[in-house]
């Protein structure tokens, strides 16, 4: 977590930055944050980036819990509905907000 300081982020300004996708949980501070969005910089948060391996992580838990055995094609169905779902709802938050 907070990795991506406000020094870091004036950094990645300074050399043209214009997409930071995070990789890890929380790494970049508030004050970065602010930082990057009021330069432009569009930040791929790290909950949309890894959503598919979470989600998949998740369906993993509820075969095990309900002690199933899903195809492979049953998973990838089931990811495919999560992710459909994942990107309404990012691309309505965006469109609410003016940066669609």
């Amino acid at each position: 977590q907070n990795e991506v300081e406000l020094e870091d982020a004036e950094l990645l300004i300074q050399s043209g930055t214009k997409i930071l996708v995070e990789a890890a949980n929380m790494p970049t501070t508030a004050e970065a944050t602010h930082k990057l969005e009021e330069a432009g910089v569009v930040i791929g948060p790290a909950k949309a980036a890894n959503a598919g391996g979470v989600a998949v992580s998740g369906l993993e838990m509820a075969q095990n819990s309900a002690r199933l055995a899903w195809s492979a094609e049953e998973v990838d169905e089931r990811l495919q509905k999560i992710m459909v779902g994942i990107f309404k709802s990012c691309k309505d938050g965006a469109e609410r907000v003016g940066s669609a």
